[in-house]
């Protein structure tokens, strides 16, 4: 094949707020699959906030991204070539194939079922969308009745959380920024209630929304969010720590929670998780959340950009709060 395989490689461990610099554009011959292998021209990239920490050189539930290697990330790709049974040209795959134009996958890459529509694979019927299933599920173990506070709740993750806590009889509170994020919480996703953390005093409206106390937080943000949350648990309080992209690309790391004593005066219980603890049950959650967006009872949102080489710059939108919904590059 006589095209070039451009490779978005990590040049550098960021300091602060993630730079363009911190990655290096380059190029390689296209690889030829072995027995056993195929060969994916990517389609659609996925991000993730967790990115940020994949890039640090310091203990994570996997291994950093090295110096000098592909950034890693989740896609969507065409199969090209194929050594691989099962997989012919044309077939439409999603793996954790990296930031890079063509990729050799192998048995661990999933074909995607006919009709599939790959912004779907890599937000709600994907990794976004386990998490959440699991997060809540598993960690939240909400009851009908139940309030349940969801932080960062416009994006990929926190808004399918709402949704399924709404299909399991809570009333649900989201926080996120701005207006137009809000009224799709409420309107779309139907939310029981939004807090504009932008413009709004997030512990006052917490206070004004759930009068009784929080039953179930979920967190993707951490920082004020967090505490402001911790101070009004009810009792036996489940709070799901699921990221914290408030301090990611902060140079120091920020003053733990001031509120978390709360957690002992109402018998709370604080639990984080990854979601590859749960990768032996990927197909219960996918099923399940298929069979949900498919009766139209759980809706997303994906924020497309377009370029290849607008990588970097895609992945920064997640830090600053430009992206609603999933973040996805189409090539």
């Amino acid at each position: 094949m006589s095209e070039k395989n451009r490779q978005w490689l990590l040049r550098a461990r960021p300091v602060g707020m993630l730079k363009e610099s911190d990655f290096e554009l380059k190029s390689s011959p296209v690889p030829t699959p072995g027995d056993g292998q195929a060969l994916v021209r990517t389609r659609w990239l996925a991000f993730e906030p967790a990115m940020r920490g994949w890039m640090e050189d310091r203990p994570n539930y996997i291994p950093p991204v090295a110096i000098g290697e592909v950034m890693r990330g989740m896609s969507v790709g065409e199969v090209v070539e194929s050594r691989l049974e099962g997989l012919a040209p044309g077939d439409l795959v999603t793996g954790l194939t990296g930031w890079q134009e063509f990729a050799l996958v192998d048995g661990g890459a999933r074909k995607l079922p006919e009709g599939t529509d790959p912004t779907a694979a890599l937000s709600v019927l994907g990794i976004t969308g386990i998490t959440a299933y699991f997060g809540l599920l598993d960690i939240g173990q909400p009851k009908e009745g139940d309030v349940v506070v969801v932080s960062g709740a416009a994006g990929a993750t926190g808004s399918v959380v709402g949704q399924i806590a709404k299909r399991k009889g809570c009333r649900v509170v989201g926080v996120a920024g701005g207006a137009e994020k809000c009224a799709w919480l409420t309107k779309q996703a139907h939310f029981d209630a939004a807090i504009d953390y932008k413009n709004e005093d997030v512990g006052a409206r917490l206070s004004e929304l759930c009068p009784g106390g929080i039953d179930v937080f979920f967190d993707n943000v951490g920082g004020e969010v967090l505490d402001e949350a911790l101070a009004r648990i009810a009792r036996g309080a489940r709070i799901v720590i699921c990221g914290s992209i408030s301090r990611y690309n902060l140079e120091e790391a920020p003053p733990g929670p001031r509120n978390y004593y709360n957690i002992v005066a109402q018998r709370g219980r604080m639990e984080g998780f990854v979601v590859l603890d749960f990768v032996h049950r990927y197909a219960e959650a996918t099923a399940e959340l298929g069979k949900w967006v498919e009766e139209g009872s759980i809706v997303w949102e994906v924020d497309v950009q377009k370029g290849f080489e607008n990588a970097p710059k895609t992945l920064q939108r997640l830090y600053t709060g430009a992206n609603f919904g999933k973040q996805l590059l189409e090539l």
